[in-house]
């Protein structure tokens, strides 16, 4: 019986999921490589959630299962466009799914966003998870007063960080050198600003209620900002968040070492400052039909850093279609509209909605969809041999073992935690008996 061999490119929870499906649905013998651009797998599970939220990121531990299951293989430090090509995979594979998810920052499209301390709130996020793509000197925390502008669970995440002392970190999986830098922090105040009322925030009750629980700042909200909120007919979430979030406006101030202050009903207009950002300009905002509309009433805050929480986007692939309109890749049920044999999951898919979770039925669909029509034996390539002859070396599975016993080692060097992240390609190829490509030619 021919075996049916699938190439997932992404090894997030989209690509695992449906790696994970793929070998469920199968009645037929099934192989699937997991590719990786990355060292490590997990995406958004290891680069993405707080290093604080334990809980969330235990996923990881389901996500290794499967990784471990029979017939599929993790192939790390892989990037499409530089070492292989889609009709690379194409020719190796009988089909392919791109998993790449939606990494990118959407732009708020105002002027001084491109000054020097306006930055993506994603990049301050994938540098305290270590991620390999950030540097560890990325972020030095000397501004007193930071704007962090969205109010979702990404912006959520943040201030928290910037609120909470490196001592509260300590026992996380935040890089050493990171660590460092958040204990040397100089932030004193934090503002929290979204262009819509409380009740449109997206963030969850949980992660809220988190938030006023940090003991070392003072958390605050404007009655005029939250009391008018209309929850009438809106979801016990919702109504949550407003309640708390009313609470907050009644506070009194404890003498905290730090100050989070949460807006509403402002929108950024202009990011101010000349060499750097020296100040945040906004606009109070209301809405009309439907749409957020500006009052022209505005108020100026200073902020010495501006991070970007609005929204993530995919970006295209090379060789693979890209609808800019939508940010997606077109397909239907996980088909890729107008090729063959090329699928798609996760937010690459449908866009960056749902948490975790939602990844599994959407992978669940294209494994439906793949399954139905898939042709065992329509590939006669062999992706080993392609980077073979090409000097290229993946990262194998055992690698990624090898790393993940150098960060225990070193959290038991530290006296840290189950684990400290390592930081950049080179520290983690060497924890597993590599030597980086760009240092060292061919050799990977």
């Amino acid at each position: 019986m021919v075996t049916l061999r699938v190439a997932i490119v992404g090894s997030g929870p989209a690509g695992i999921y449906t790696a994970e499906a793929l070998s469920k649905q199968s009645g037929e013998p099934i192989e699937i490589d997991v590719l990786e651009r990355l060292p490590t797998p997990y995406g958004l599970v290891r680069y993405g959630v707080a290093p604080d939220h334990t809980s969330i990121k235990s996923i990881a531990g389901y996500l290794r299962r499967v990784l471990e299951s029979p017939g599929i293989r993790f192939l790390g430090g892989l990037e499409l466009g530089a070492d292989v090509s889609a009709d690379d995979l194409l020719a190796c594979y009988d089909a392919v799914v791109y998993c790449t998810g939606a990494m990118v920052d959407r732009h708020l499209g105002i002027p001084g966003e491109d000054l020097p301390g306006s930055v993506a709130a994603t990049d301050f996020v994938n540098w305290y998870c270590g991620h390999p793509d950030v540097p560890a000197d990325a972020f030095t925390l000397d501004a007193e007063e930071i704007a962090v502008i969205g109010v979702g669970n990404v912006a959520v995440d943040v201030v928290r960080i910037l609120a909470k002392t490196a001592d509260e970190l300590r026992g996380t999986d935040v890089p050493e050198e990171v660590l460092d830098r958040l204990a040397a922090s100089r932030v004193r105040r934090i503002h929290m600003i979204g262009r819509r009322g409380p009740e449109h925030a997206k963030f969850t009750l949980k992660e809220l209620r988190e938030l006023g629980e940090v003991t070392n700042a003072d958390v605050r909200t404007l009655p005029s900002e939250v009391e008018a909120a209309d929850v009438e007919g809106l979801s016990r979430q919702i109504r949550g968040n407003v309640e708390v979030l009313r609470s907050w406006s009644t506070r009194v101030p404890a003498g905290r070492p730090r100050a989070l202050d949460v807006r509403f009903w402002l929108r950024p207009v202009e990011i101010l400052g000349a060499a750097r950002v020296e100040g945040l300009r906004l606009e109070r905002t209301r809405l009309v039909e439907g749409r957020v509309t500006g009052t022209g009433e505005y108020e100026t805050i200073p902020a010495d850093m501006v991070l970007r929480s609005v929204g993530y986007r995919s970006v295209a692939l090379p060789g693979v279609p890209f609808d800019t309109g939508t940010m997606i890749v077109p397909n239907v049920a996980g088909k890729v509209t107008g090729t063959d044999r090329q699928y798609v999951a996760g937010w690459l898919k449908r866009g960056p909605t749902g948490v975790i979770g939602t990844n599994k039925s959407d992978a669940a669909e294209t494994a439906r969809t793949l399954l139905a029509e898939a042709v065992p034996g329509t590939a006669d390539a062999k992706l080993d041999d392609l980077l073979s002859a090409r000097g290229i070396t993946p990262v194998t599975y055992d690698d990624w073992l090898a790393i993940e016993t150098a960060e225990a080692e070193l959290a038991r060097t530290l006296g840290r935690g189950e684990r400290v992240k390592l930081v950049g390609r080179p520290a983690m190829l060497a924890a597993c008996g590599r030597v980086p490509r760009d240092t060292a030619g061919a050799s990977s």
